[in-house]
This record gives C-alpha cells, structure tokens and sequence, in this order.
C-alpha cells in the first residue's frame, strides 16, 4: 500500500509563491504517474497537473500554465508543485495522486488514480 503525505501549504499574499511536496511511503513505489488537484470550499476538485514517472513528461491544466510547475525526484519518491504569482482563487486544499497501473490515460480524471494525499491547505490573502 502507498501513503501520500503533502506539505508545503500555508497563507502566502497575492503575487507570491510556494512550493508543494508529496512523499510517497510503503511498498517499494513506481507508479506510473503522479498528479496534483485542488479542491476549494463548495467546488469540485480539479486537476491542476500531472508527471509520468519515468518520462518526466508533464501535463498541466491551462488555467496553471506559465505559473505552476511539477516536477519529481525519484530517488527520493517526491513531488513537487512550484506555485507562483498566486491568486485568491487559488486557495484551496491541495492534494497529490498517484496512479499505480501502468499505460492509464486520461491523467486529468480523478478515477485515474488509486492513491490519494490528505491534503494540504493553500491559503491566498488579496
């Protein structure tokens, strides 16, 4: 079984930037991809950007491009999603997936993935 452990939330101003973590724990870890989602108050969650494990090939939802960046370490079974120039609207609690099959499409989708962070907090002051 995987665990997925996100840190790196936190209140940030507008215009400023953080940078997320998710550690992955447990059987020995290859999964096929990595992504990350947000889900803000009374909203459905969302996908912001995903990473093939080996190919580093990297997918990202327009409305992230230019200000958000994956990237991983697979030495260290990490990734990593560098936000900048934040906005209010991206507040939310941020959570990182792991899709474990191999060959999965549609890496946007949420039934993509099999295992899930608890989450970590973004908060955006204006």
């Amino acid at each position: 079984q995987v665990q997925l452990v996100e840190s790196g939330g936190g209140l940030v101003q507008a215009g400023g930037s953080l940078r997320l973590s998710c550690v992955a724990s447990g059987r020995t870890f290859s999964p096929y991809a990595m992504g990350w989602f947000r889900q803000a108050p009374g909203k459905e969650r969302e996908f912001m950007s995903a990473s093939k494990w080996s190919s580093g090939t990297t997918y990202y939802a327009d409305f992230v491009k230019g200000r958000f960046t994956i990237s991983r370490d697979n030495g260290k079974n990490t990734v990593y999603l560098q936000m900048n120039s934040l906005k209010p609207e991206d507040a939310a609690v941020y959570y990182c997936a792991a899709v474990l099959r191999p060959g999965v499409l549609n890496l946007w989708r949420m039934a993509s993935y099999d295992s899930w962070g608890q989450g970590t907090q973004v908060t955006v002051s204006s």
